[in-house]
């Protein structure tokens, strides 16, 4: 008895969670993590008596080394399990001849386990080579109700066929970030079928992949694969096979077929399946190739050359060029008020990396310019920025920023943000707002994915400072990777913009995502002057707008015909030391083949 009022003392949440007969329940790492410590580094026991708890979150607690048994038997009913950045290792969750978690989830659909140290999966989830349990002798699969899996970020080399058996229902696996040198390797061995029915992404990126089996066409409803910063010199042709295949991330590998190497920077699925479809391949034949093939069409090419030079067809070849989409780059020592950003030392441990760049002869104005741009900023979220978790990216309208900047870090009760769409308020009753509204979120529509903001509020986990950039009047114009500010809002009329690209993870993730955003306004831009859409405004900028556009005719036709301008940030320390300049000579190197740039 002794034991369990201490054990009460010691964790109020619990006490407070048994009392209310809660359904979800989170525990802050920085919160809990002595106490943690001081248990032995697991779970208290006092968690196993919450029979009832559907969702339990746990994150940011290097402490929590193992789970301790007990926990599928004491809760039936969890749905979602999140255990993101702790400090679980290769026996934390048990050994694969181990007992794992525990048991059998019967109804568990999310289980987050990225962040930690896991070397092997344990035997629930088919990490022994005969999986321990009820699914290896043809029972029933240890989590049969599972839909997402998140193993990023951990030290996995390899994944065995057990997981298809624990997990028949999958949907979401995500890899990125550990140490696997094949895929699908050991998780869909030769021969066999069936397994995977419903798997529609898979991301295994930054691992040390060096093959992408032909076995991937095995997987019927794959949707999204991302291998992106692997190893991989070929792409088989039998990834063109997934019938229902729409985006396809092979960018940062080293392909033998340069052209394919080129093609995969633009991010063009279709295009890139397409290719492969007809014979090409990361090195050499594709399907269906004849073994003369590569001769013959040099020999193809060569005639085709010397038919247009003949009949003067060559001249498509300088127009194809004309067409490609032009960026001018404005050098510092060419602009007389250059933007630059000071970097504060308590930025370090937070969010280390950020680039920026002004973007000047963007038109937002016509049509649904605007919609089209905003729609492309949450697509590159999701996708190169990994949903905020790579990279995070900010537009502001330049005009509305007074340098120099700052790029902070500061405690969430004095950093003091006006989000978009929302009034002034403090960092931290922020987050704590948007805590609620996600809980809100998942009561009304009975489900645990939150929408909006809310779905980013694990990623400032553990942190006691918040990243922030300032401007010169001390205005915080950036939260990542929460929000921008309403502040400096990108509107119809914004024509110059300020863009800036953070990152906790690279700098050179900052890059490659700050190219892949000038390549899509460009083409955003390109498509918006070539579709002649009536101007429009919004409600309460009529004046201004209609004054911008009319008042100089001359300066509207120019924009219609110029290229981007692209103007150097400089990135420097609090003593104005160089950190970063973007574009740089070897920057937008990704998207070099799809861009004319004018240095």
């Amino acid at each position: 008895m002794a034991s369990s009022m201490a054990d009460a003392a010691a964790w109020p949440e619990l006490e407070a969670a048994e009392r209310e007969r809660r359904r979800e329940l989170v525990l802050p790492g920085a919160a809990v993590e002595a106490r943690i410590r001081a248990g032995g580094g697991r779970l208290p026991p006092r968690l196993l008596a919450l029979p009832l708890l559907q969702a339990l979150e746990l994150s940011g607690c290097g402490a929590l080394r193992e789970l301790g048994p007990g926990l599928a038997a004491a809760l039936p009913a969890l749905r979602t399990l999140v255990l993101r950045g702790n400090g679980l290792g290769p026996a934390g969750l048990g050994a694969p001849e181990g007992p794992g978690l525990g048991g059998p989830l019967p109804a568990l659909r999310v289980l987050d386990l990225s962040g930690n140290g896991l070397e092997t999966l344990p035997a629930a989830l088919g990490g022994a080579l005969e999986p321990a349990g009820p699914c290896a002798a043809g029972g029933a699969p240890a989590f049969p109700q599972l839909r997402s899996l998140n193993l990023t970020g951990n030290r996995l080399r390899e994944l065995g066929p057990g997981l298809a058996r624990a997990a028949p229902q999958l949907q979401t696996l995500l890899l990125s970030g550990n140490r696997l040198n094949a895929l699908p390797g050991g998780l869909l061995p030769p021969g066999a079928s069936g397994l995977f029915p419903l798997l529609s992404q898979l991301e295994a990126a930054n691992n040390g992949l060096q093959e992408l089996g032909s076995a991937i066409a095995n997987l019927p409803a794959l949707k999204i694969l991302n291998v992106s910063n692997n190893e991989l010199s070929e792409i088989p042709a039998e990834l063109a096979d997934c019938p229902k295949l729409k985006e396809v991330n092979l960018r940062g590998n080293k392909l033998k077929d340069k052209r394919l190497e080129k093609m995969v920077s633009s991010c063009q699925a279709k295009s890139i399946l397409e290719y492969l479809r007809v014979g090409g391949r990361g090195g050499g034949k594709g399907k269906g190739k004849p073994d003369n093939f590569d001769k013959e069409e040099s020999k193809k090419k060569k005639r085709d050359k010397r038919q247009k030079k003949d009949s003067g067809d060559g001249e498509l070849d300088k127009l194809e060029e004309v067409n490609k989409l032009m960026i001018k780059i404005l050098h510092i020592a060419e602009n007389p008020a250059p933007v630059v950003v000071k970097v504060s030392p308590n930025i370090k441990e937070v969010r280390p990396y950020i680039v920026c760049c002004v973007v000047k002869g963007m038109n937002l104005n016509q049509g649904n310019a605007l919609k089209r741009f905003l729609s492309a900023q949450i697509k590159l979220h999701d996708d190169i920025c990994e949903k905020r978790t790579a990279a995070t990216i900010a537009t502001h309208d330049l005009q509305l920023i007074k340098g120099p900047l700052l790029y902070d870090a500061q405690p969430p009760n004095e950093l003091t943000v006006m989000p978009l769409g929302r009034k002034e308020i403090k960092a931290k009753d922020l987050v704590r707002q948007l805590q609620l509204e996600a809980e809100q979120q998942r009561k009304q529509k009975k489900r645990q994915n939150v929408s909006g903001l809310h779905k980013y509020l694990q990623l400032l986990d553990g942190k006691e400072n918040y990243p922030c950039l300032v401007d010169a009047e001390g205005v915080v114009i950036s939260f990542p990777p929460i929000t921008n500010s309403e502040r400096t809002k990108i509107r119809k009329t914004t024509c110059e913009l300020f863009l800036e690209v953070t990152s906790g993870t690279s700098l050179q993730i900052c890059k490659d995502v700050m190219d892949t955003l000038i390549l899509k306004m460009a083409e955003l831009n390109k498509f918006t002057l070539e579709n002649k859409e009536e101007e429009s405004v919004s409600d309460g900028e009529s004046d201004v707008t209609s004054e911008r556009v009319n008042s100089n005719p001359s300066q509207n036709a120019e924009q219609k015909t110029s290229p981007l301008t692209v103007e150097q940030v400089r990135v420097v320390d609090v003593d104005g030391n160089l950190k970063v300049l973007y574009p740089s000579k070897t920057d937008l190197t990704l998207v070099s083949s799809l861009l004319t740039i004018i240095r």
